[in-house]
């Protein structure tokens, strides 16, 4: 009897692409073989991002397509749906959400919370140089356009001994690159700390037997906010001799001092830092729920340019947010200009489910307007891919 075939289809971010190392890990493990061809494949996975509608619809289709493909030819024989799309369904108690994903996904056989796939799997890595490594899961932001905090729930850092191990275990089978993930890693270690002075480093290897730190308390507008261990575990990794470290995502307002120093003196660590801006407009960061102003942004800018050599910068932009005038996306265009990215992913706005601005704010930014100011944007803040 011969094996069972699978394929995944991964949406979304190097978080969903880790989470489907994970489950690709769980997959093998069960005896079964992957195919590049998802025609091919007895088992099709699809792990869902929501973090825009055109993600949500790609999804739709394709399992549309692998509806009919069933009638024909009988293949997949299972039809797993997973990711983002069924952590927003699940986490909604009334059922209602689910409901609606079954009745528009009816040819899906099951619907996988991606909590299930744990990380007592063995991810089946897809690169061979650099690799994912997820130190966080969730968030706690709440900005108004995002559905992450939905889908993904509220942030729990995993314990620093098992990022650390994980981080050992890839060094160990010859990757040089590694990238720390998380939806912000900057505030990691905020719920392992739990209000404590001093968080103990006992576990981390024989070289911190006994020792203690104070967690990071991050200040922001005059206050501080939370207390983060991300500082630290990056400087621990830093130590393990990868030739380049990377992490993703960070908010502005969570970089402290203490993680620009880190940077600075480990020449590993990334120079390319991601600081998503979302808007260059004082009026709509505050719709949209992000908690600094485009002076208190640039300022983080030039600081960081300051102590970090050759560092550059990329971020993440959306264009008609509700409320967005002409004046408010010209104020973007300026601070793309003043800053300099040296690229930026640039989005139309679309209410998402769940959401405040989907809830409270009228989409009232017309679509024409939206793709001029998208394609505006675009082609001055990524101007090289036009050359």
């Amino acid at each position: 009897m011969s094996a069972e075939k699978y394929h995944i289809t991964t949406f979304g971010c190097q978080t969903n692409v880790a989470d489907s190392e994970r489950m690709e890990g769980a997959l093998k493990s069960r005896g079964m073989v992957p195919v590049v061809s998802v025609q091919e494949a007895d088992y099709v996975v699809i792990n869902t991002c929501m973090v825009r509608e055109s993600a949500e619809n790609r999804v739709y289709g394709m399992v549309h397509n692998l509806g009919k493909q069933r009638m024909k030819t009988g293949l997949p024989k299972k039809i797993v749906v997973t990711g983002c799309m069924v952590g927003g369904a699940v986490r909604d108690k009334t059922g209602k959400a689910m409901k609606l994903l079954r009745d528009r996904l009816p040819t899906v056989d099951e619907f996988l919370p991606i909590d299930e796939v744990g990380f007592a799997n063995i991810p089946e890595r897809a690169a061979t140089k650099m690799a994912y490594i997820p130190i966080s899961n969730g968030c706690n932001n709440y900005c108004s356009f995002c559905i992450v905090p939905y889908t993904r729930g509220p942030e729990i850092s995993r314990p620093m001994e098992d990022v650390l191990a994980e981080c050992q275990k890839v060094w160990d089978q010859g990757f040089s690159e590694v990238m720390l993930l998380g939806q912000n890693v900057n505030s990691y270690g905020a719920d392992l700390v739990k209000g404590e002075e001093e968080f103990s480093l006992d576990g981390l290897g024989q070289e911190y037997l006994g020792q203690t730190v104070k967690p990071v308390i991050v200040k922001h507008l005059g206050r501080l906010r939370i207390p983060t261990l991300f500082p630290y575990l990056l400087d621990m990794v830093a130590k393990l001799g990868f030739s380049k470290i990377d992490f993703f995502s960070s908010n502005p307002w969570d970089f402290s001092d203490e993680l620009i120093d880190v940077i600075a003196r480990n020449a590993s660590i990334t120079r390319t830092l991601h600081l998503p801006v979302q808007s260059g407009d004082d009026a709509v960061l505050k719709q949209m729920n992000r908690w600094y102003t485009v002076d208190e942004y640039f300022a983080l800018i030039e600081k960081i340019r300051s102590k970090i050599d050759g560092v550059e910068f990329t971020t993440d932009i959306i264009v008609g947010f509700p409320g967005e005038s002409d004046e408010a996306f010209e104020n973007t265009v300026r601070l793309c200009e003043q800053v300099g990215f040296s690229k930026a992913f640039v989005a139309r706005y679309s209410p998402r489910p769940y959401t405040k601005s989907a809830k409270t704010m009228e989409n009232d930014v017309a679509h024409e307007v939206k793709k001029e100011r998208w394609l505006r944007l675009d082609k001055i803040v990524n101007a090289y891919a036009y050359l």
